[in-house]
C-alpha cells in the first residue's frame, strides 16, 4: 500500500477512534452482553447463574400476560405516533414554508418543545393536567377539560400522546422543513399554470420529492416510538395499574424496580430489538421502493 494512502487511513482511524471506542464500550459491549444474559436466569447481583436457553423468551411471550400486554400497548403507542406526528410536523412545514417573513419566528416557536428534556416536559405537563386545566374547566365552563387525564385509563394514554407530541413534532417539522425548501419553486409554478390546485400540486410534486424525507421521519419516528420511556415515567409511571406500561417500563420494573431479574430482563429486551429491527426493515424497504418509483 503507497505510503500516501496509509497515512490517509491513519489520519481517519485517528479521528474515528474516540467515537469508535466509546462506541464499543458504551453500545457494543453491552448490547453482546445482554443477548448472552437472556440465556440465562442471572438476578443481576450474584456471580452464579445457570444457563437456560430459550426458557425466558418461552416465558415471555407464553406466560407473562403484562408483558404481552405492554407490547400491544406499545404497538397502539408507535401507530398513533407515526400517524400523528408525522402528519402534524409535515402541516406545519408546509405552512411555515408558505410564509415570507414570519418563517423563522414559527420554525422557532415550533421547535423549542424539542429543547426541553422529555422527562422534564412529562413533569410539566403533570401540573397542566392536574392544575392548570381543571382551573380553566372551572373559570371558562368548559367542563371537558376537567378530567383525570392521569389518572383514568380513557385519557392516560390521550395525555401521553399530547405530551409526547408537543415534545417531539418540531423536530420532524424541521426535516420536513428542509426537505420543502429543496423542491424547486419552477416546478410548483409549472404545475399551477397547468392548473393544479394546491392539493393537487402538493400531492403531484412535492410529495414525491420529499420521499426521502418522510421515510427518515417515519424510521425516527418507528424508532423512538417502540423505545418510549421517559415521557410514560414521568407521567403516568405506566399506570394507572399497568395500563399504560410499555415494554421498556415493564423491562425496567422487571430488571431494577421489584424483580431483579436481569436475565428475564435482556430476554425481554431482545425480543424488543427484534420487533424494532422488523418493523424498521418493513418500513424501509416499502419507502425505498416509493422512493424509487418518484
Amino acid at each position: 500500500m503507497p505510503s500516501n494512502i496509509l497515512k490517509k487511513y491513519v489520519s481517519l482511524l485517528a479521528f474515528t477512534a474516540p467515537a469508535l471506542i466509546l462506541y464499543v464500550i458504551f453500545l457494543l459491549i453491552p448490547t453482546i452482553g445482554g443477548m448472552y444474559y437472556s440465556f440465562t436466569d442471572w438476578n443481576g447481583l450474584n456471580r452464579d447463574y445457570d444457563f437456560i436457553g430459550f426458557g425466558n423468551f418461552a416465558e415471555a411471550l407464553t406466560e407473562d400476560p403484562d408483558f404481552v400486554n405492554s407490547l400491544w400497548f406499545t404497538l397502539k403507542y408507535v401507530i398513533f405516533m407515526i400517524v400523528l406526528q408525522n402528519a402534524i410536523a409535515l402541516l406545519l412545514a408546509v405552512f411555515i414554508e408558505s410564509r415570507k417573513k414570519s418563517r423563522g419566528f414559527f420554525r422557532t416557536i415550533f421547535f423549542m418543545p424539542n429543547m426541553i428534556s422529555t422527562i422534564i416536559s412529562a413533569f410539566m405537563w403533570t401540573f397542566v393536567f392536574t392544575q392548570v386545566l381543571p382551573q380553566i374547566a372551572e373559570k371558562t365552563s368548559m367542563l371537558f377539560l376537567d378530567q383525570s387525564w392521569i389518572g383514568d385509563p380513557k385519557y392516560s394514554f390521550v395525555s401521553i400522546l399530547i405530551v409526547s407530541l408537543w415534545n417531539g413534532v418540531g423536530y420532524m417539522m424541521i426535516i420536513y422543513l428542509a426537505a420543502l425548501q429543496g423542491v424547486p419553486q419552477s416546478l410548483k409554478e409549472a404545475a399551477i399554470i397547468d392548473g393544479a390546485n394546491a392539493f393537487q400540486t402538493f400531492r403531484s410534486v412535492t410529495a414525491p420529492m420529499i420521499t426521502h424525507a418522510i421515510t427518515i421521519c417515519l424510521f425516527l419516528t418507528l424508532n423512538g416510538a417502540f423505545k418510549v420511556f421517559e415521557v410514560i415515567f414521568g407521567l403516568t409511571g405506566g399506570g394507572p395499574g399497568r395500563s399504560t406500561q410499555a415494554i421498556t417500563m415493564n423491562i425496567y420494573e422487571e430488571a431494577f424496580s421489584n424483580n431483579f431479574r436481569y436475565g428475564y430482563a435482556s430476554a425481554k429486551s431482545v425480543i424488543l430489538f427484534l420487533f424494532i429491527l422488523l418493523f424498521t426493515f418493513i418500513q424501509v424497504a416499502v419507502m425505498k421502493r416509493k422512493e424509487v418509483e418518484a
